[in-house]
Formats: structure tokens, C-alpha cells, sequence
């Protein structure tokens, strides 16, 4: 007769199999469209603060519309105040534990930023959503972050300013974060795109940008071994590239360029998922960033995929 604890082991992988086919049928390509058609265009403090704000009110109205209640974490920033926006889905055996789903909602100042973020506002907006039915363990919290991008002219490596008072907030309140994922454009690839790598990646990259990466730190490998787990289990038909970084990136600073890096400074484990930016896509950072660019088909894969590990990571709940 087996232990009862692999009989639990076993109940509970059943119930994440289970769960993450009826979220399959759930995930709606089609609405992610939708979510970067509203997004696109210029969302900057400075250049355009309006649409900024005009995005933020997009997420709440959305992630309300889908049932949840949504808190502003408000930030101070050379003088004046920013929001992060929070909707969490409450655990039901470990409701202080917590997996985030990050994503920022700006852009620099002369782009739509159809790929950079608007892709990951939509995947956040539509697993939020396909999430919304199902019950957890663990907490889960969608947060759209402020000021990723406008870098300060005189600090070069002076952008992540939401996420890092998000991580401070973090550390400060005593989170119990058993992982953030960070959505980093996610949705320029095919099979005809070139790959380039950044200086330092120790094994070759192909030079196919067909591919979703999913760049950890060390305290964050398991995080990344799950995250293949579930593409490998079940078949998700998206090909993926993992890196684990030593120390926090430090040895390869493009490793460090988005919300993921203040949670390793701040000792939290946290994985990026990325099509790589500038590594492939010619439109980073410029006015053709566009929705027209995107690959709306691996999108969606990429948000299947990652409503898998957020399955992993918060534990289905068997009394849904």
C-alpha cells in the first residue's frame, strides 16, 4: 500500500493536469489581440502622462470587470507619485504565501510599444481572467508596474523603478513570495526571425527567434525546471530557451534589463519570460513597434504556458 503522502502528491499533480486543460480552452487569443490594440501608443510620464494614466485605468477597469477588487501601491518618484496596480486571487490552505504575475504597463517616450509591454499587460489581463474560476493554495497577485522603462539620462541602469518599490514593499511587509514572474514582451517570433544573444550566455543560442526564454537567477532554477515541466507534460507547442544566470546577473547585465532583477536583490526567486527584446525584435524601442509586428499564436502559448507554472508554483486546489 502507498504512503498517503504519495497518494497527495499524486491527487494533487491529477488536479494541475486537469486544471491547466480547461485553462487551455479558456485562454483566448482574441482577447489579448484586443488588450494591445487598447494599449498601443506611447505611455510615458513625461511625453505622454495621460495615456500612462489612460493604461492604468484600462488595467483596473479590466481587472475589475473580470471580479476582482484592485489596490493602487503607490510610489514616490523624483517628486511625484506613481501607482502599481494589484488584483490578488486569495488562497485558500496558504493564503500568505504568494506567486506574482508582473508585467509593466509604460513605454519610452517615441514608441507604441505593442511588444514592449503591451504584450505582457495582456497576457497578465487575460490570466487573471481565465484564472479568475479556479482556487488555489497560495495566493495569487496580478501586478501592472510603473516606470520599467525612462531610465534616468544620468543613471543608465536607473529604470525598474516600480517593481523595485514593489520588491522594497515586498521585503518591507514580510511577503512570503514563493516565486514572481515577470512578463517581458513576449510576442514578436517566428521561424524566419533572427536571434542574436547578449555577450556571455554560455552555450550557443540559436538563431531562430521562434523561441520564448525564461531567464532565472540561481535561487530561482526550480522555478525554471517547472516552467519547462509544464511545456515538456504537456506539450505545449512552444519552444523555449532556459537560462540560469549565476549570482543575480551581475556577469551578464543584460540578463538584469527588466522587473525580475530588484526580486533577486531583494533575495525573492523570480524567473523572466522574454522573447528576448532587442536580441531579436528590430522594433524595440521604436515607432514600428506595432501590433502589426506581433505573433499573436505564440502569445498565446506563452500565456498557456505560463498559467501553467502559476498552477505549479500556488497549488490547485482539489475542492474547486
Amino acid at each position: 500500500m502507498p504512503p498517503a503522502g504519495g497518494n497527495t502528491a499524486r491527487q494533487a499533480q491529477e488536479n494541475v493536469v486537469d486544471s491547466f486543460q480547461e485553462l487551455v480552452g479558456q485562454v483566448c487569443s482574441s482577447r489579448i489581440r484586443s488588450h494591445i490594440e487598447a494599449l498601443q501608443g506611447p505611455r510615458h510620464p513625461v511625453a505622454a502622462p495621460s495615456a500612462l494614466e489612460a493604461a492604468a485605468a484600462y488595467i483596473e477597469q479590466n481587472l475589475k470587470g473580470a471580479g476582482y477588487e484592485v489596490n493602487d501601491l503607490w510610489f514616490q518618484d523624483s517628486g511625484a507619485k506613481y501607482r502599481n496596480l494589484m488584483a490578488s486571487l486569495p488562497g485558500t490552505l496558504y493564503p500568505d504565501e504568494r506567486v506574482l504575475v508582473v508585467a509593466h504597463y509604460d513605454t519610452v517616450a517615441q514608441t507604441p510599444g505593442a511588444d514592449d509591454n503591451a504584450s505582457g499587460i495582456a497576457l497578465l489581463l487575460e490570466l487573471a481572467a481565465a484564472l479568475r474560476p479556479f482556487r488555489f493554495e497560495r495566493t495569487v497577485d496580478f501586478i501592472a508596474v510603473n516606470l520599467e522603462e525612462n531610465a534616468r539620462d544620468d543613471e543608465p541602469l536607473s529604470g525598474t523603478r516600480g517593481s523595485l518599490a514593489l520588491a522594497n514593499h515586498a521585503r518591507e511587509m514580510g511577503w512570503r513570495v514563493n516565486g514572481a514572474i515577470v512578463l517581458e514582451s513576449v510576442a514578436y517570433a517566428g521561424d524566419d526571425v533572427v536571434q542574436t544573444a547578449p555577450e556571455g550566455i554560455p552555450f550557443k543560442v540559436s538563431e531562430v527567434g521562434n523561441f520564448i526564454a525564461a531567464v532565472g537567477n540561481e535561487n530561482s532554477i526550480a522555478m525554471l525546471l517547472k516552467f519547462a515541466g509544464v511545456i515538456d507534460r504537456y506539450q505545449v507547442p512552444l519552444p523555449y530557451l532556459i537560462l540560469a544566470v549565476p549570482g543575480n546577473g551581475e556577469s551578464i547585465p543584460d540578463t538584469r534589463r527588466s522587473d525580475h532583477a530588484p526580486f533577486w536583490d531583494n533575495g525573492f526567486k523570480s524567473v523572466m519570460l522574454t522573447d528576448t527584446t532587442n536580441f531579436r525584435n528590430p522594433h524595440y524601442h521604436q515607432p514600428t513597434d506595432t501590433i502589426e509586428t506581433l505573433n499573436l499564436c505564440f502569445a498565446t502559448e506563452v500565456c498557456r504556458a505560463t498559467g501553467g507554472l502559476i498552477m505549479e508554483l500556488a497549488g490547485v486546489d482539489g475542492a474547486a
